[in-house]
């Protein structure tokens, strides 16, 4: 049985949004155009941006930060111990308020 992939947890669904307003080209990009870009249904963005989704395949989150143009870590932190994939973020992780 091959393991599970990496996943990944989007750290601040704010800080998504606000990379989407101006991102690394200096554009913005809509929901619908970074969900096809990425090649992922729009609600698959529509969700992580409300909070209802909080991971994504590695795969996934380092297409959203490279379409974004923006270094992984600024977006993305590894689910494990650490990070738990649906829980409270620890503190020093958590987003300030």
């Amino acid at each position: 049985m091959d393991p599970e992939p990496t996943r990944f947890r989007l750290v601040n669904p704010n800080r998504l949004r606000m990379l989407m307003e101006r991102t690394g080209s200096g554009c913005s990009i809509s929901g619908r155009a970074l969900a096809a870009a990425v090649e992922v249904p729009h609600g698959t963005i529509d969700h992580l941006l409300s909070g209802a989704v909080k991971t994504q395949p590695a795969h996934v989150a380092y297409a959203i930060s490279d379409t974004i143009g923006v270094d992984h870590p600024v977006l993305w932190a590894p689910v494990g111990r650490a990070v738990p994939a649906e829980d409270d973020l620890p503190p020093h992780i958590a987003a300030a308020p």
